[in-house]
């Protein structure tokens, strides 16, 4: 069957369980029973397109009829006589006639209106032929023979909320001349299928008498205007048999090889809402252009049944006979089927892995059987030693491999770790070497800066004393300028103790971070109010961490400062702190986020950022980052970075509520 069924329209499909591959049979059953399944699906596609020729026929005679009514018409006397008396009324007085005559519309006009027919029409008409086609026409063309046509071919498409107004009509045109050989008068008279029964119901009749099908099954023909069925005797529901289906579609496939194509199709169907065997044939019209098609086809599971029956009879028949024959046969046969018996149930236990043997079965030992019995067991024994030695072989290599195996596996280990710690001992002798060429500068530095800071502190000292009580004026900006000259002090101490790598000696404290956070922020402020930087702060920590104020300060303050570098020295600096809360939630410590809107960093260079002289900027040194990261991790933190170029960066400072003891322990050693 189909994978899909529409829901109306016919759907070619395969026919799998009355024609199969005639390469999937084997022996003459088979091969008989393909023959019978292919000459019965071709009889019946040809039976089926015989009855489409007789429709065809059909439709031919009762357009014939059509004529003869006219021809009737035209010979009565009532006709002439309105032609000689009224001849203004005889088109009205037609009109009043067409049921009579079997017609949907019957007019009369003189031959002067001959120029009202399309040109195809003019020539035979005037040559004395009558004309006798299909013709679909639109709602206005058929309002102007009969008002009331158009309402009587209006169709409802099922399932598709339209209304189809044009209709299929049968025309018959005849020509009517005077004594002198002239066209005096065209008679124009036809049939309008849409909705039409008794036409295919006629046709149904003819095709499909009573006693030609199966039982069961139901003969169809169907009129078709396009692919739209406006004429037909199949049912809405096959079961029942009731309703007809008019206003449903073909399929696609008929519709293209048909209407598009101009060709017959044969074949097996799905129609409407059953399977049927099927044909069509294309309608054509004056100019020779299909219109539509007519249909002809009959139930399929009627005939699948008779088949099936004709196959189960013919079935039982042989099995009989087969069943028969084979008790004479049995009988004949049966001190032969012992042994054979035997010998198939030892071949059944050997092939399941059971060490049987056939042995003696009780014939004469030059029998055929008792010879291949014996042959047999010889190959079963020689086929149990090398099975044998083949499972001790393969217990010995199995043994060897896990063996190689597992020794491949430790040496692979001792690689990896080998591996592993030259990598960390290599790290490690670059990272002593970027540390001791960073602890020489910072050395230096520190060095040079001490002397010009002692210089300032001793000069104010003595700007003091020389200002007496005149100092007062200016004590806050002196205590100022004291305060900064004892930070630079410690940033120097630090940056020596740093360089000699003996730990933080300045004191670890106990406290929150967002007084040392505002402190940096007020020190960035005052350094960047000429610049366009907007500082924003959202201090939530609530937790105390152990820190040292003055080296935190020093890296709030140097992060803050490559931000605003970072953005060209505009834009807006955000300054978050939060708790920093494990999975259960208990507090860890505190964490201090510095947002900027920057430039970023880019991705290849995350992991060099925190590198000794590793810098972007062309007025960088390299050494800030670096220098950050060892205070944070002296104090036992961490420091993470997010960056996004052209978005911003994010540098994370991760400070523990409590320092780890091995710090503790450095710091009192340095201490």
């Amino acid at each position: 069957m189909a994978s899909s069924i529409p829901d109306h329209g016919e759907v070619q499909a395969t026919f799998p369980h009355l024609c199969p591959d005639s390469s999937d049979l084997d022996g003459p059953d088979s091969l008989t029973l393909y023959w019978t399944l292919a000459y019965s699906w071709k009889n019946a596609l040809s039976e089926v397109r015989s009855d489409l020729a007789v429709a065809h026929n059909s439709m031919q005679v009762l357009q014939r009829e059509q004529r003869l009514q006219l021809h009737a018409m035209a010979e009565s006397y009532q006709f002439q006589t309105e032609i000689k008396e009224a001849p203004e009324n005889v088109a009205q007085w037609a009109m009043t006639r067409a049921h009579k005559f079997g017609m949907d519309f019957l007019t009369v006009y003189p031959a002067e209106s001959i120029n009202l027919l399309p040109q195809k029409l003019r020539s035979p008409l005037l040559a004395g032929k009558e004309q006798t086609f299909f013709q679909v026409m639109s709602a206005i063309e058929l309002e102007s023979l009969e008002p009331d046509l158009p309402a009587q071919a209006e169709i409802p498409l099922l399932k598709e909320n339209e209304l189809e107004s044009r209709g299929l009509m049968s025309r018959t045109i005849l020509p009517l001349f005077d004594e002198r050989g002239n066209l005096d008068w065209i008679i124009d008279g036809g049939i309008l299928l849409n909705n039409s029964t008794a036409l295919v119901d006629r046709i149904r009749d003819l095709v499909y008498p009573d006693g030609t099908l199966p039982e069961a099954s139901v003969g169809t023909v169907t009129l078709f205007m396009d692919d739209i069925r406006v004429s037909t005797n199949v049912p809405l529901d096959s079961a029942n048999k009731f309703g007809r289906a008019i206003g449903t579609r073909v399929s696609e496939e008929v519709r293209i090889t048909v209407l598009n194509e101009g060709e017959e199709w044969v074949d097996r169907a799905y129609v409407y809402d059953a399977w049927y065997i099927s044909a069509y044939m294309p309608i054509r019209d004056f100019n020779n252009n299909v219109i539509g098609m007519l249909y002809t086809g009959y139930l399929e599971w009627p005939f699948v049944m008779r088949y099936l029956t004709n196959i189960i009879e013919l079935g039982v028949g042989i099995a009989i006979v087969l069943l028969l024959s084979g008790m004479f046969v049995y009988r004949g046969a049966r001190d032969l089927f012992h042994p054979i018996e035997r010998i198939h149930r030892v071949v059944r236990l050997v092939r399941i892995g059971r060490d049987v043997r056939i042995c003696d079965l009780g014939l004469d030992e030059r029998h055929e059987l008792a010879i291949l019995a014996r042959q047999f067991d010889t190959m079963l024994d020689q086929l149990k030693q090398q099975n044998d030695a083949i499972r001790r072989n393969a217990l010995e290599l199995e043994d060897k491999v896990q063996q190689r195996t597992f020794s491949l596996h430790e040496k692979t280990e001792q690689l990896e770790h080998h591996i592993k710690l030259l990598e960390q001992t290599r790290h490690k002798l670059l990272t002593n070497e970027k540390l001791a060429a960073l602890g020489e500068l910072t050395a230096g530095i520190a060095h040079e800066i001490n002397n010009p800071t002692a210089v300032i502190l001793g000069n104010i000292e003595l700007m003091q004393s020389e200002l007496g009580d005149d100092a007062d004026k200016v004590r806050e900006e002196l205590d100022t300028v004291m305060e900064q000259i004892d930070r630079i002090r410690n940033i120097t101490r630090s940056l020596l103790q740093y360089s000699r790598q003996g730990g933080v000696q300045d004191e670890i404290t106990w406290q929150h971070v967002n007084p040392v956070v505002e402190e940096s922020v007020t020190l960035v402020r005052s350094g960047t109010k000429k610049l366009d930087v907007e500082i924003i702060t959202d201090l939530q920590a609530r937790c105390c961490v152990e820190i040292n104020r003055h080296q935190l300060l020093q890296v709030l303050v140097n992060l803050q400062m490559n931000g605003v570098h970072a953005m060209n020295d505009q834009g807006r600096l955000e300054i978050t702190t939060q708790d920093w809360l494990d999975e259960k939630g208990q507090p860890m410590g505190a964490w201090i986020s510095i947002r900027d809107f920057g430039c970023g960093i880019a991705k290849e260079n995350l992991d060099k950022i925190f590198d000794p002289f590793f810098t972007t900027r062309r007025s960088g040194t390299g050494l800030g980052l670096s220098v950050t990261h060892g205070i944070v991790s002296g104090l036992g933190g961490d420091i993470k970075v997010d960056s996004e170029p052209d978005k911003g960066t994010t540098f994370t400072l991760y400070l523990r509520e409590k320092v780890p003891q091995e710090i503790r322990d450095a710091i009192e050693v340095s201490l």
